[in-house]
């Protein structure tokens, strides 16, 4: 017993021990471990000496230390955002999103609106993001929305509506130089609501219900001209096959009269008399067809003068010859006969056989 206490409160053993445990606590402090995709900006005796990539590493305690970021984070509660400022010896090199709440900003036509927007940054070099700037986050977050409202500030609220991949790709432009000098890449800039008044959301509902009931009346007014367009094509073209058809069968009618008075002259003689005397019963035959009209809207028939020297006429061709119609057929049966055949025509639209 004596001999263990003896050796437990041994100087030399104290030392060993001693020199164990600040040995376990050099490579515990300087025994670093680099997560991938993060870095550490080492400084030695206050100034900055290098930076960790990820792996295993190895600094000097008490007088090498990580240099802290400090970095600006929102956190979305319900419809508010609340800021969360840490400081982190670990930078994160990945993309990175800031979702910064709505900022209002006023376009060139008066009207305030409020614009909730997100940012996509990068950490390209992290000695730059901790020396050259306070606050890197904030000071991207400050940089966005002034960019956001100088550019939005150039427009109109309806061109606002229909622009928004134009103001994304002007922040970002506008953004990357200064943004640079920070050793920050901006990767993009999406604009997510536009939230505006409810006078002014009001009046756009009224525009936007006036703009497609007048575009409804000049579709349908477009309509009735094309159907009115097409109805006149047809009259037109039907009255043109009408008046074809017309034209036709008039000549159709010519025709048949003219080889009616040949048949007729050929078989009672070509002389000027016998001229006479058909062209007059065919005019008289087709007066008497059109007495008939003449009565169809009153009770009496007023004949002229003149019917009575065509009826004398035709009287006097029956006593005559007998008929045209006799005497086309009698000739045309003699000359059919001496053919071996029979034939039938037509005298001034009477059918004889």
């Amino acid at each position: 017993m004596n001999n263990l206490m003896d050796l437990s409160i041994s100087p030399g053993l104290l030392i060993s021990l001693i020199i164990v445990v600040i040995g376990v606590l050099i490579i515990s402090k300087g025994l670093v471990i680099v997560r991938q995709s993060e870095v550490m900006v080492i400084e030695r005796l206050g100034s900055f000496h290098r930076v960790l990539e990820s792996g295993i590493n190895i600094i000097i305690p008490f007088i090498e230390q990580p240099r802290a970021i400090t970095m600006l984070r929102y956190r979305k509660m319900g419809e508010d955002y609340t800021a969360i400022t840490s400081d982190e010896i670990r930078i994160d090199r990945r993309e990175t999103v800031m979702d910064f709440p709505g900022q209002p900003v006023v376009t060139t036509d008066n009207v305030t609106v409020r614009i909730n927007g997100a940012l996509y940054y990068q950490i390209i070099d992290p000695k730059r993001a901790v020396y050259e700037v306070e606050n890197m986050s904030q000071a991207v977050e400050v940089l966005a929305k002034t960019t956001l409202r100088s550019v939005v500030g150039k427009m109109e609220l309806d061109k606002l509506f229909e622009s928004r991949a134009e103001v994304n790709n002007e922040i970002q432009a506008a953004m990357e130089e200064p943004a640079s000098k920070w050793g920050v890449k901006i990767s993009r800039v999406e604009v997510q609501d536009i939230a505006m008044p409810e006078e002014v959301e009001s009046a756009m509902r009224l525009q936007m219900a006036a703009e497609r009931k007048r575009r409804a009346t000049v579709t349908e007014a477009e309509g009735e001209k094309s159907a009115a367009i097409a109805m006149a094509q047809g009259q037109r073209e039907s009255a043109i096959l009408n008046a074809q058809g017309d034209k036709e069968s008039a000549i159709l009618r010519a025709q048949g009269e003219q080889e009616s008075i040949k048949l007729v002259l050929s078989a009672i003689g070509d002389s000027e008399e016998n001229k006479r005397t058909v062209v007059g019963y065919l005019l008289g035959q087709s007066y008497i067809k059109g007495l008939p009209n003449m009565a169809k809207d009153g009770e009496r028939v007023f004949v002229p003068y003149e019917s009575s020297a065509l009826l004398g006429s035709m009287g006097m061709f029956r006593e005559m010859a007998g008929s045209p119609e006799d005497t086309v057929a009698n000739h045309l049966k003699n000359r059919n006969s001496s053919e071996g055949g029979f034939r039938s025509g037509i005298v001034g639209g009477a059918t004889a056989s």
